[in-house]
């Protein structure tokens, strides 16, 4: 029976592994946190039907667990990566036939743009810090106390030359109109603003999704980039920004603000480059051997992509790209 090794144990990862499994290939999952899930285990729901993420994953797991052939070792990282074999963290190394790479991307460090205050201010949260609270049903100030004005920041570590982040993150828009909304269902009373560059909806469900939430949830869209967040004198935030529609400045006070951090590239993406001859695109993504064609190869025989590695996605292209993954390493290996 052949042998193939994937890297992450996120929903790209467990799908392909699903899918190869049902081919009778045998699979090894490597992850290195804990448990499998990846990003969407912290997660709360999803876009744009709202899909509780627990759902998708319990399915996955189901699937995961029904199969003889998946072995899943947690606590594993990959150092070195062959199309034959990969060494781990520990020194051991396995064998195998192929590797399927599904490591994803790294959350932006908020901390980096110190103008926003994150880490330094009470109630600068980030949009992940924020999913964290809906899942504990506890969205709350650092004094325990409801917020009642909310500002929703786009595109914090993405289309920033100054942090070297020049791509788009792709979900953060319809990150932001989600959280929007379930942020104006948990308090009806708030007041909630959006400050975005533009509005990137360009999902099947997602336009409607912000039309809803201007329409039904009264949520305030001002283009216009925050440029200075500082503490006021009652413990409240106070906002500086342009709005560039009207062309005025904006000082505006709230009691949370939301960053809505983006994706970057993995460190370990570097390592993949020099050791293992792959290829890295100016953005640090991992590059396809080919953007159409060849989305889910390498440019080293044996060795696949699955999910966000090679550029940021939303889950269910996570998911196909994993079933797309297990198609090539089927071919792959049939014709080998």
């Amino acid at each position: 029976m052949k042998h193939i090794i994937i890297i992450g144990g996120g929903v790209a990862g467990m799908q392909c592994a699903s899918e190869l499994a049902q081919q009778g290939v045998r699979v090894t999952i490597l992850e290195k946190e804990a448990d499998t899930g990846g990003k969407v285990k912290n997660w709360h729901k999803l876009f744009p039907t709202f899909t509780p993420a627990s759902d998708v994953l319990s399915g996955l797991r189901h699937k995961i667990a029904k199969a003889d052939n998946i072995t899943i070792k947690t606590g594993c990282e990959a150092t070195q990566v062959t199309p034959n074999s990969v060494r781990l963290a520990s020194g051991e190394e396995l064998s195998c036939d192929a590797v399927v790479i599904a490591t994803g991307y790294t959350l932006f460090d908020a901390r980096i743009k110190e103008e926003y205050g994150y880490g330094i201010y009470d109630n600068v949260i980030t949009a992940a810090d924020l999913e964290e609270m809906f899942n504990k049903n506890d969205v709350r100030l650092a004094d325990g106390r409801v917020p009642r004005r909310i500002a929703i920041l786009h595109c914090v570590g993405s289309r920033d030359e100054k942090v070297c982040q020049r791509h788009c993150s792709k979900v953060c828009c319809v990150t932001g109109v989600k959280q929007a909304i379930e942020l104006k269902q948990l308090f009806p009373s708030a007041d909630v603003f959006n400050f975005y560059m533009d509005i990137r909806m360009f999902g099947p469900g997602y336009e409607e999704m912000y039309r809803e939430a201007q329409q039904k949830y009264n949520v305030h869209f001002v283009r216009g980039r925050i440029s200075e967040v500082s503490p006021t004198i009652d413990n409240r935030l106070q906002i500086k920004a342009e709005d560039t529609l009207t062309g005025r400045p904006l000082k505006i006070g709230v009691d949370m603000l939301v960053l809505l951090i983006g994706m970057r590239a993995n460190d370990m993406n570097t390592t993949l480059e020099t050791d293992s001859g792959l290829q890295r695109q100016a953005s640090g993504f991992m590059q396809p051997k080919d953007a159409f064609l060849g989305n889910a190869e390498s440019n080293v025989e044996g060795i696949f992509y699955a999910g966000a590695i090679t550029a940021p996605k939303n889950v269910a292209e996570a998911l196909c790209d994993g079933a797309t993954a297990a198609l090539r390493v089927s071919d792959w290996l049939r014709n080998k």
